[in-house]
């Protein structure tokens, strides 16, 4: 019985193991194909399913109804958020049509078959279209505020790099292609503001100009001080190195504050926590089993009294 009970054992590895072999193998052959098919060229590739849903969508933003009062503001926010692409608005706008009309048909459809929802049917059918009418608009809201965080985040670094490279002889523009270029991997969302900044000077804009237009793409209130005391310096003429080191330990004294600040608030915010969760918990352990004795001493003597 124990040498059949082995076998089987054995066999159902060495089954399953062949088995994983042989799927490892077509996972290799799908590889080689792929790489064959793209070395023919992008016109024997077949596009993928991420590509059309795009173009659903795309096509389906075109059709939904815009004001042309609200679209700057909308474009304003998706180049806050990092969607640069010219139809960034019309997929906005798809996006938010197709959400509304999946999400109250699935409940419609769902609530008409079990009859979950009962006479509220239509209510919630309008509520879920309602929900996926905003989910777009609250991705894009907590899009930009991470990258608000992340730009707000690297700025400092961005700030000693830009003063290294000016001491060192670099010129207001080298200099800021250099932060571009060395602190990509790091802090990639400033990195691409500077990038754009740099290509809008090359386009011909002027100095000034590119500087308000990156505060204004970015919407951070520490980036708009740099690009303000910038602008003073190249309009006055002053030294930029003595002006980016000075605006460097001024941003430093501001985290220290804000850091200060922080802590100063973290008492105030762990009353309630300790009151509503630690304190119970506290009270249940330590007069619990004086409680539970008590109860178990004073009944009894209720009952024979």
């Amino acid at each position: 019985m124990v040498e059949g009970l082995s076998i089987l054992i054995f066999l159902s590895i060495a089954l399953v193991t062949v088995l994983v072999a042989l799927r490892l193998g077509r996972f290799r052959t799908r590889a080689v194909d792929r790489l064959a098919h793209a070395a023919e060229g992008p016109a024997a590739m077949a596009p993928s399913s991420s590509l059309l849903w795009r173009e659903l969508v795309g096509r389906i933003g075109s059709y939904v109804p815009a004001s042309d009062r609200d679209l700057p503001a909308l474009k304003r926010r998706l180049i806050r958020a990092g969607f640069r692409h010219p139809q960034a608005a019309r997929y906005f706008r798809g996006a938010r049509a197709v959400l509304a009309v999946l999400l109250g048909a699935g409940v419609l459809g769902v609530g008409w078959l079990t009859a979950v929802f009962g006479d509220n049917l239509l209510l919630c059918t309008g509520a879920s279209a309602w929900i996926g009418f905003m989910l777009p608009s609250q991705y894009l809201a907590g899009r930009i505020r991470r990258r608000k965080h992340a730009i707000a985040r690297g700025l400092p670094n961005a700030l000693d790099l830009m003063v290294v490279c000016v001491e060192s002889g670099l010129g207001l523009d080298q200099t800021i292609l250099q932060v571009a270029r060395e602190l990509q991997s790091a802090h990639g969302e400033i990195c691409d503001e500077f990038a754009v900044m740099n290509l809008e000077m090359r386009a011909g804009k002027g100095r000034s100009e590119a500087l308000h237009n990156l505060a204004e793409r970015a919407g951070v209130e520490d980036l708009k001080k740099l690009v303000a005391v910038l602008v003073q310096t190249d309009r006055f003429g002053t030294s930029i190195a003595q002006t980016l080191r000075g605006h460097a330990d001024y941003m430093r004294t501001m985290a220290r504050q804000r850091a200060e600040e922080q802590a100063a608030k973290l008492p105030v915010k762990l009353v309630f926590p300790i009151f509503f969760c630690v304190l119970p918990s506290l009270f249940v352990v330590t007069l619990g089993p004086v409680i539970t004795q008590l109860i178990r001493d004073i009944v009894p003597m209720i009952e024979n009294m």
